[in-house]
């Protein structure tokens, strides 16, 4: 242990304490000064601190990193060589000056605006003068700038005194290359884990860091802001796209978009999309409203479903689900992509975000949502993974009033892989907590799936389920790229089977309405069974499985027109018996379309630059995100790549409009759509 003498490592030690007490201390100012919450005493307040100062802590040891790495060259001693030292000093000065300028505005853009520091500051810039002038004659510039230089000026001494304590003393002994090496590798596992933020309920298969959206897991927004680092915040809001969207774009389709929303209360102007639903007379008849299960079905597209054309029936359980439901042949996603589809489920708005997913931005995380509409309803997040990943967490929380959220850290069940716990144990656990509610209360319940996922894990306890080995190319021409992944479909279905048996043994089958949607396609191989339109023009990425199943109350039927994921919770609203307020793009499916034949909007390629669409029974319009060079293509075709604009006319305009308009409508409202704090 003679490495723990070393002078290096007292200082790098000293270092990393002297920036977390710094940064620690202008957190607890923030905390008396500037916060805005109600009480200390908030039981969320502690763990939310706590929170923020393990950001603190990795600011801390991420900028003591370039430190790190100079003094671990064996030829550079500090005390031989004068101007390293002199270049660590200036490093560390202007590194600690420019963060202490950094929290005095965000102290000021907090107590302005009532939110932590973030990108849209930079819109200040745009008028550079008069916010330099607003500054000067609304603040004590001088007081705080002298206060800032005192800072960095009492930070300075400590630096040296430091300095002197460690680096500039004598050598004790010389540590050898084997404690050198066995040392370093214990100060970068701690070093790591400082990083990471968290060390308790960790997956190391899936070490998933702390993430600003962690310090809002108690939903309110100002007891969150306590738990923000505002330099990391600041570097994770820019990275955000710069023009979200298109009022005047926007403003062209009006009219199309409110006609098919049945908006009552008009204004082009204002862009408002919002409209009132009454209890429907189509609602289910019942003395205590009917719990709601979603049921996730991660990456399970029509072409791997037995009930959808596939020649190996691999989905019996959902293929006689099918039989006994709602069952809907023509059910898209708007985007692919597993929290996109979380996103568009819970708020009803596609999500048409150009380069991160919506759930990443910060500034939007607390949306509406109908779910909110289920009033006395207890409200469920269960997933068997963590949380965290493109900080979805952080949407839940903020969005579902009173949600309920159960992560990988609340399981009993053992990790199976990356994913967390199993989809079995998952759905044993789930269904003891579902089961365990109180009868004369509904509850509502978004479950999770990620078995059917890379790496495709089959569990060791999978209550009998056998994997089949096929031929490769057998399980290829039904789509499949593996019988590995072959076989994790079959796995997902007979989970599927068991949820079913598991919720009447614990008793809420029969109150229970279900709905079963996939998030999006796999990858797959060919798909001879489904019309060449699927792969061909790649919708095979968005078409997905939707079972709507209360035999209750629902009586077996198929729908046979388009429709899309943000429809369901309008839909579920309308079976419930519940009015609401919508703001969303989705529609309840029991109610006539004002544009004829259903017209579902599509993003078919991502990025910078997206290729958008809108999608019938029959048809897809594509074209540019700008609405240039727009193709029809009939779906029922052999040659579906073929444009049919020309022989279909009224159709090709129709659906022309609809995909532009509803496309600019979602970049708008996903910010439009935000709740604003009581």
């Amino acid at each position: 242990m003679s490495w723990l003498k070393s002078r290096r490592l007292h200082y790098l030690a000293g270092l990393t304490a002297l920036l977390f007490v710094l940064f620690a201390a202008l957190r607890g100012l923030f905390l008396l000064g500037f916060s805005a919450v109600d009480s200390l005493s908030d039981p969320d307040v502690l763990p939310t601190l706590g929170i923020g100062l393990r950001f603190d802590l990795r600011l801390a040891l991420l900028l003591m990193l370039p430190v790190g790495i100079l003094l671990a060259l064996p030829r550079l001693r500090l005390a031989r060589f004068r101007a390293v030292r002199w270049l660590l000093r200036g490093y560390l000065l202007l590194a600690v000056a420019a963060l202490g300028l950094l929290y005095i505005i965000d102290f000021g853009h907090y107590a302005y605006l009532g939110v932590r520091l973030n990108a849209t500051v930079l819109r200040f810039a745009g008028d550079a003068q008069i916010s330099a002038g607003m500054l000067w004659q609304t603040y004590p510039v001088l007081w705080i700038t002298l206060a800032w230089l005192t800072g960095v000026a009492l930070w300075a001494w400590a630096l040296l005194r430091l300095e002197r304590a460690t680096l500039d003393r004598p050598q004790a002994q010389r540590v050898g290359v084997l404690p050198t090496i066995g040392g370093a590798a214990v100060v970068g596992m701690l070093v790591f884990f400082g990083l990471l933020g968290r060390a308790s309920a960790l997956n190391l298969e899936n070490p998933v860091p702390l993430r600003w959206s962690d310090a809002f897991y108690s939903g309110n927004s100002q007891v969150g802001a306590l738990g923000i680092n505002p330099a990391l915040f600041l570097f994770d809001t820019l990275n955000l796209e710069p023009a979200a969207f298109d009022e005047t774009a926007t403003r062209e389709h009006y009219e199309v978009v409110a006609d098919y929303l049945s908006v009552s209360e008009r204004d082009a102007q204002g862009l408002n999309f919002f409209r009132h639903q009454p209890v429907q007379p189509h609602r289910v008849q019942t003395e205590r409203q009917p719990n709601v299960v979603f049921v996730m079905l991660e990456s399970l597209g029509t072409s791997a479903v037995g009930a959808y054309g596939n020649p190996l029936n691999p989905t019996p359980n959902l293929d006689r689900l099918a039989q006994q439901s709602w069952f809907f042949r023509h059910f898209y996603v708007p985007v692919t992509g597993t929290a996109k589809t979380v996103w568009a489920s819970i708020t009803g708005i596609p999500d048409v975000s150009r380069q991160e997913t919506a759930t990443r931005n910060p500034l939007i995380a607390r949306q509406r949502t109908l779910i909110n509409a289920l009033e006395g309803y207890e409200k469920f997040y269960m997933i068997g993974g963590n949380a965290g990943w493109a900080n979805i967490n952080a949407l839940i929380r903020q969005s579902i009033d009173d949600v309920q959220l159960y992560e990988e850290r609340h399981w009993q069940s053992p990790q199976v892989d990356v994913w967390g716990i199993s989809d079995l144990d998952f759905f044993k656990e789930s269904s003891r907590i579902l089961g365990a509610q109180p009868k004369d209360k509904p509850f509502f319940a978004y479950l999770q799936t990620s078995g059917n996922h890379r790496p495709f894990t089959i569990p060791k306890d999978n209550d009998g389920f056998e994997p089949l080995d096929l031929p490769l190319e057998q399980v290829q021409q039904a789509g499949s790229r593996s019988v590995e992944q072959y076989n994790a479909v079959r796995l997902l279905d007979f989970n599927i089977g068991r949820l079913m048996e598991l919720a009447k043994e614990q008793g809420f089958y029969d109150d229970s309405i279900f709905v079963f949607f996939g998030d999006h396609n796999t990858r797959i191989s060919q798909i001879p069974h489904m019309a060449p339109a699927f792969e061909q023009l790649g919708l095979e990425s968005n078409n997905v499985p939707l079972l709507i199943h209360a035999p209750k109350w629902l009586a077996p039927r198929e729908f046979d027109a388009a429709v899309g994921l943000a429809d369901l919770l309008p839909t579920v609203a309308g079976l419930v018996g519940v009015p609401f307020d919508n703001g969303g793009l989705g529609r309840d499916l029991q109610l006539p379309a004002p544009e004829g034949e259903r017209v579902v909007p599509l993003v078919l390629q991502e990025g910078s630059f997206p290729v958008i669409g809108a999608v019938t029974r029959d048809f897809l319009v594509q074209m540019q995100h700008d609405g240039s060079s727009p193709t029809l293509h009939d779906l029922r075709s052999p040659t579906p790549r073929d444009n049919v604009a020309e022989r279909h006319p009224e159709e090709f305009q129709r659906l022309l409009a609809l995909s532009r308009g509803l496309h600019e409508a979602s970049r708008l409202q996903i910010y439009r759509n935000v709740q604003t704090e009581e």
